[in-house]
């Protein structure tokens, strides 16, 4: 079994930050200008809306192509806290699927139930724990 693992480096610019991970990508991270950063990378929090996108995407081809069904296109919006930071201090990400297809509506209420199953929407709304360390 495989660990996913990700690195990310600080650079002498401002917030851009250097990513990498085990499988040998590299990608950058940073904040946008008007946070101080050189907006050269999308903010952690993209990353984290991208992930979840990219992981629905995936989710909902494979389903499809597995049960043969005739989905010919799937987009994915991922929004952080449309509405503004929610008043209990959690956080929100609104999804909009988009399915392309002649599908039925059964299928459509299938694939949204896999979307909902998809490995980072399941570690999202789940527990999830974050040890930390501190190594020299």
């Amino acid at each position: 079994m495989s660990i996913d693992s990700v690195r990310a480096i600080g650079s002498n610019t401002p917030y851009a930050v250097a990513l990498s991970d085990d499988l040998g990508h590299t990608w950058t991270g940073d904040e946008p200008e008007s946070l101080g950063g050189g907006n050269t990378g999308p903010s952690p929090s993209r990353l984290i809306l991208s992930g979840l996108a990219s992981c629905t995407v995936v989710t909902v081809q494979m389903y499809a192509a597995r049960k043969q069904w005739p989905l010919r296109g799937i987009e994915v919006e991922v929004q952080w806290n449309p509405n503004g930071k929610p008043e209990d201090g959690s956080t929100e990400m609104r999804r909009r699927v988009t399915l392309r297809g002649d599908l039925s509506a059964e299928q459509r209420e299938r694939l949204l139930q896999i979307a909902n199953a998809c490995p980072m929407h399941k570690a999202l709304t789940g527990i999830i724990r974050v040890p930390t360390e501190i190594q020299d």
